[in-house]
């Protein structure tokens, strides 16, 4: 039950083309956003397509099949958990990141 505690897992498209990094220590890090979409109807009957934005990052063996086999509108689902951490800019304001960390991934739709 405890692994339940943070647990994300989100169905959609690749908004970029992932960026790969290799770190100085040899681990490969990739990094991509994607979008998902609910549609509601509004007050006046109309369609509404609210679409968020979820920034996502995948390390080694994950990062290698993101490379191999991702690209921009590639539809995915992913299951990860959610992070929070921030740092300071050259400017010296700080500064906030939301991002899943990706343990998971399933290629969805037509290669």
């Amino acid at each position: 039950m405890n692994a339940l505690k943070n647990r994300v897992q989100l169905i959609g498209n690749l908004g970029n083309k992932p960026e790969v990094i290799i770190l100085e220590s040899g681990k490969k890090l990739a990094k991509f956003s994607i979008a998902t979409n609910e549609t509601y109807k509004n007050s006046k009957g109309e369609k509404v397509i609210d679409t968020q934005w979820h920034n996502i990052v995948a390390w080694n063996k994950t990062a290698e099949i993101i490379e191999s086999y991702l690209d921009k509108g590639s539809e995915v689902m992913i299951e990860g958990r959610l992070v929070y951490r921030s740092y300071e800019s050259e400017t010296g304001e700080k500064k906030y990141i939301t991002e899943i960390v990706c343990n998971e991934i399933l290629m969805l739709g037509n290669k």
